[in-house]
């Protein structure tokens, strides 16, 4: 039912000039007082020809009709049917029109993503402010309230920073800075953010200085740094971190739950918890989709090696490379 309607429309016209055709034709036998047997043969034989003709005109409209319906549902057809369908004045017209709503989606998309980029940029920089003003007040109070305050306060100060890089990654305007850094000033860094992590869960921390310069982008790093000491704190109850290099390899170790090794090739995927998350009823599996991006965006290889019960490793590349751009 749906050809049939296709058919006719596409074909109103033929439609319409052929039933002119016949009208003028029986018309002008009847002005004429031609006897009747003169009129059907021919209609009949004329008749016969348009039937062929429809038939065979329809036919290759509905293998038409069904190639666009299959390429509109994303469903394969045949190569000689694309070869049929690239000279077709039709399907030209229906992909000009297909590309047209594409770009307008694609702009209408755009639009949306930078306004919501500059609202949570807007609403980022205005939350500072109260925090800002909640751990100035805190620094003048010596207490245990205050070391757990302040410790959530980071947190919050951490979900915040999240959410701009998780607008950023995508971004046109994303600031990467690729120079030579000192690896140690940016992981010292790092380590004051969590000193009071540290002593609230009476855990140990190993560092060993790298001496080492990397070729990266300082602020994009840190974050990546940041994110891994949040979950090897956040998972580890007793023991210690290390951090160390080892063969061009930057080395995050706790010695915490673990993780699974059905968990491990996932772990940076976009939502993607794992045994540990579904523990953890508050994970939300985006910090390490943001680990996995930023690496390689600053084409750092990451990979991560794990014992349950007794730990996991994080390892970084920091090998000197040619930055590649996503």
């Amino acid at each position: 039912m749906d050809f049939l309607k296709y058919y006719l429309k596409k074909r109103t016209k033929s439609i319409l000039m052929v039933l002119t055709i016949y009208a003028v034709f029986v018309a002008s036998f009847w002005l004429y007082r031609l006897p009747f047997d003169a009129i059907l043969y021919p209609f009949v034989i004329c008749t016969m020809i348009l039937i062929m003709a429809v038939i065979y005109d329809s036919t290759k409209k509905h293998k038409k009709y069904r190639n666009m319906k299959l390429l509109l549902e994303n469903k394969d057809i045949a190569q000689t049917d694309v070869e049929e369908m690239v000279n077709d004045y039709e399907f030209n017209a229906l992909l000009k029109e297909l590309v047209r709503q594409k770009e307008d989606l694609r702009e209408a998309d755009l639009e949306k993503f930078n306004g919501m980029v500059d609202y949570y940029t807007i609403w980022a920089h205005q939350i500072k402010t109260p925090i800002a003003s909640m751990r100035l007040n805190l620094q003048n109070t010596d207490s245990a309230l205050s070391y757990q305050l302040r410790s959530d306060l980071f947190r919050i100060e951490q979900y915040v920073e999240m959410v701009l890089t998780y607008l950023r990654l995508d971004s046109d305007s994303t600031d990467y800075v690729f120079k030579e850094y000192n690896l140690d000033s940016i992981i010292k860094a790092n380590i004051k953010k969590f000193a009071g992590d540290f002593i609230g869960k009476k855990l140990t921390l190993n560092y060993t200085p790298t001496e080492k310069t990397v070729l990266t982008d300082e602020k994009w790093l840190s974050f990546v740094i940041e994110q891994i000491l949040t979950n090897s704190i956040k998972y580890t109850d007793k023991g210690g971190i290390s951090i160390y290099l080892e063969d061009n390899e930057l080395c995050i170790a706790d010695t915490g739950i673990g993780i699974s090794q059905e968990d491990l090739p996932r772990i940076f995927d976009k939502g993607y918890t794992g045994m540990n998350g579904r523990r953890e009823t508050k994970s939300s599996g985006i910090g390490l989709y943001l680990v996995g991006r930023i690496c390689k965006n600053l084409n750092h290889s990451i990979r991560v090696e794990s014992v349950v019960g007794e730990g996991t490793t994080v390892k970084i590349d920091i090998a000197r490379k040619e930055i590649e751009f996503e």
